[in-house]
C-alpha cells in the first residue's frame, strides 16, 4: 500500500537577506506579514537576516526585536583586535545573543531556522540548522571578512553567508510550497567620500549583489526595500526608519493581485492547521 507525502516538507518559508543594519527593514516586513495572518513554517537568514531570523524563530515579535537593539551603537556589539584576520571581535555579538536567545539550541527554537555562513577553508556556502551551537552559527553568519574575525565551529573557520549566499532563496525553494524573500540589500551607489569603510561596505555589497540574481526568481513574493540604498551597513542609529520603510514595502507588495492570492492561501491553511491542533 502507498503511502501519501505531501509534495512539500512545508507551506511557508521565508528566506531574509543579508545587509547589516539594514536588517532593521526585515523587522518592519515581518510586521506587516503578521498582520496578513502569514506565519512561516521554515526561516532561512543570511547575515543580517539570520540575526533577524533566529530571534523571530525564537518567538519574539519584531517590535521586541526592535527594542532588544533600542541605543545600542555599533561598538557594543564588537572588540578592537590585532588587526590579523580581521579588525574586530565580535565578543558582543556573542553575549548579547547569549544574553537575550531564550533557546540554547536549534532544536529549542519555536520555528525551524536555517543561518547561512560561508566555509572559508573550502570557500563553499554552508548552512547550520541542528545542535547547540546556535549562537556560534549566527554569529558566524554576520562575521563579514576582514571586518570580523572568522567564527570558528569544531575547528572550521566561518565567515558572512553574504560572501557566496547573500539571499537564500534557493536553501529553502525546494523544500516549500511558498517561499517570501525579503530583500534590504539592494545596490548602493559609490560612495562620495572613499574611505576604508566605505571602501568594505561597497565591495561587499557588490559582491552580495551578484550572487542574488538567481535567488530574486525564485520567490512567489519578493519584497525588496527600494530607498534603504541611503542607509549604511553600519548605521543602528536610523532603526525607525529602516523598520518603516521594510514596512511600506511588504505593505505595498502584499497588496498587489497575484501576491493577494497566495497570502489569502497561506493564511487560511495556517488558521486551520491552527484549529487541528
Amino acid at each position: 500500500m502507498s503511502i501519501f507525502r505531501p509534495p512539500y516538507p512545508y507551506n511557508l518559508g521565508y528566506a531574509l537577506s543579508g545587509g547589516g543594519a539594514k536588517g532593521f527593514a526585515h523587522l518592519g516586513a515581518l510586521k506587516v506579514l503578521d498582520r496578513n495572518g502569514l506565519k512561516p513554517d521554515v526561516i532561512v537568514g543570511t547575515s543580517a537576516g539570520s540575526l533577524a531570523g533566529v530571534f523571530y524563530a525564537d518567538g519574539y515579535t519584531p517590535d521586541e526585536i526592535a527594542e532588544l537593539f533600542k541605543g545600542k551603537e555599533f561598538r557594543q556589539f564588537i572588540e578592537f583586535t590585532k588587526p590579523t584576520a580581521g579588525f574586530f571581535k565580535t565578543t558582543g555579538l556573542q553575549s548579547f545573543l547569549k544574553n537575550n536567545l531564550r533557546a540554547k539550541s536549534f532544536e529549542e527554537l519555536k520555528i525551524p531556522f536555517i543561518a547561512v555562513a560561508t566555509d572559508w577553508n573550502r570557500a563553499r556556502a554552508v548552512t547550520f540548522s541542528h545542535g547547540d551551537f546556535l549562537i556560534d552559527a549566527v554569529v558566524a553568519s554576520c562575521s563579514i571578512p576582514i571586518v570580523f574575525y572568522p567564527q570558528v565551529i569544531n575547528d572550521v573557520p566561518y565567515v558572512d553567508g553574504g560572501l557566496l549566499k547573500n539571499f537564500p532563496v534557493s536553501i529553502i525553494r525546494k523544500k516549500c510550497k511558498y517561499v517570501v524573500g525579503v530583500n534590504v540589500s539592494l545596490m548602493i551607489p559609490p560612495p562620495e567620500k572613499i574611505n576604508l569603510k566605505n571602501m568594505i561596505e561597497r565591495t561587499f555589497n557588490l559582491m552580495a549583489n551578484s550572487n542574488t540574481l538567481i535567488d530574486r526568481q525564485l520567490c512567489d513574493i519578493l519584497i525588496e526595500t527600494e530607498g534603504i540604498e541611503k542607509y549604511s551597513m553600519f548605521d543602528l542609529n536610523h532603526s525607525n526608519e529602516m523598520m518603516a520603510l521594510g514596512a511600506s514595502c511588504a505593505s505595498q507588495k502584499t497588496g498587489e493581485k497575484g501576491a493577494q492570492e497566495i497570502v489569502k492561501r497561506c493564511a487560511s491553511l495556517k488558521k486551520k492547521n491552527h484549529a487541528k491542533k
